[in-house]
């Protein structure tokens, strides 16, 4: 595939903010979920050869724009297509699956790439609640007995049902979420938190300062903190908001109830009045002034970009552009 000239940046293990990867696998105007997966171990390539840290695949269901709904499958195959970078969900939503399975598959794909998995936990159901009703038909139980269930499997200890590719075989686990109950848990159970600033950008400092103000170590010893935030970049300003009004549109067509693939810039509709909304799109350096004021608010150890372009070729550019924007940001506290 059509993608920019790019140079490999090394490995870093300094203090910098890291950055990484959320890929939706867009099924964008004029394509197939078929297309939009191949694009996604296409950009995991590159994100890979320029020195992202970690690529994460969400869970979602019956959405026709986004073809992410089975990330244990299409992390397999993106850890196969890549050498280096962290793989995994962002998340696994816990409760539409037994955390058993859950333990089994992430178990079999740590021992297939060792050192290299995420298990991020969701809470959400990922789709309408007639999707979750399929999912998972039995009774419900809370969010916080099932991370611990899950943990369990991922320990020595001898249990009644055992996740037997889980055993030595251990994901990186975290919870994800968009509120302070979310950051509450996260501390209470002693796992790195992943706040969705791209989803609810005012509620992010509150609920990252409750995390570190009430963590408690557990299976990470220190608080660590990511923090998504969807970002277009492009060479010029006006390129960049050009860009930007394919997700403008597609937000402003939520808003009025109205579900639509995400258009061509020149086929998208979109309203001034409404303002930017959470998406930080412009020219290399204007991004870097944004994303400093990310990091300023949340405190986050590590930027995961999800990057919301029509065209393929593009949205490899803006993430080229970022990861170049990323060498200048501030170190971590």
């Amino acid at each position: 595939m059509d993608g920019p000239v790019v140079v490999a940046h090394p490995v870093r293990d300094d203090a910098r903010v890291r950055v990484s990867v959320l890929d939706t696998s867009p099924i964008v105007a004029g394509s197939t979920a078929r297309e939009a997966l191949q694009r996604t171990v296409d950009l995991a390539a590159l994100a890979d050869e320029l020195g992202y840290h970690r690529y994460w695949l969400p869970e979602h269901h019956s959405m026709r724009g986004v073809a992410s709904a089975a990330p244990a499958v299409a992390a397999a195959r993106v850890a196969d297509a890549t050498r280096r970078i962290r793989v995994g969900a962002g998340g696994v939503l816990l409760l539409n699956h037994p955390p058993l399975v859950v333990a089994e598959q992430f178990g079999t794909l740590a021992a297939f790439h060792p050192g290299r998995i995420d298990l991020g936990l969701g809470r959400a159901l990922g789709g309408p609640q007639r999707v979750a009703d399929a999912l998972n038909p039995g009774p419900a139980e809370s969010f916080s007995s099932r991370i611990k269930e899950l943990l369990t499997h991922f320990s020595d200890s001898d249990q009644p049902l055992r996740a037997t590719p889980a055993q030595g075989n251990v994901p990186d686990v975290w919870l994800l979420g968009s509120s302070t109950a979310s950051a509450h848990l996260a501390a209470e159970l002693g796992l790195p938190y992943a706040f969705a600033y791209h989803l609810r950008p005012a509620e992010a400092a509150a609920a990252t300062r409750i995390y570190r103000e009430t963590f408690r170590p557990g299976r990470t010893l220190e608080p660590s903190i990511v923090v998504s935030v969807a970002v277009v970049a492009a060479a010029t300003e006006e390129r960049a908001e050009w860009l930007a009004r394919s997700i403008r549109a597609k937000a402003l067509s939520r808003s009025r109830g109205e579900r639509i693939l995400l258009p061509r810039p020149e086929d998208a509709t979109v309203d001034p009045a409404i303002g930017p909304g959470p998406v930080l799109a412009g020219a290399p350096a204007a991004l870097r002034n944004s994303l400093r004021t990310v990091i300023a608010e949340t405190g986050a150890d590590e930027l995961m970009i999800t990057t919301p372009i029509h065209d393929h070729a593009e949205r490899k550019r803006s993430y080229a552009l970022v990861r170049e924007i990323s060498d200048t940001l501030p170190p971590r506290a």
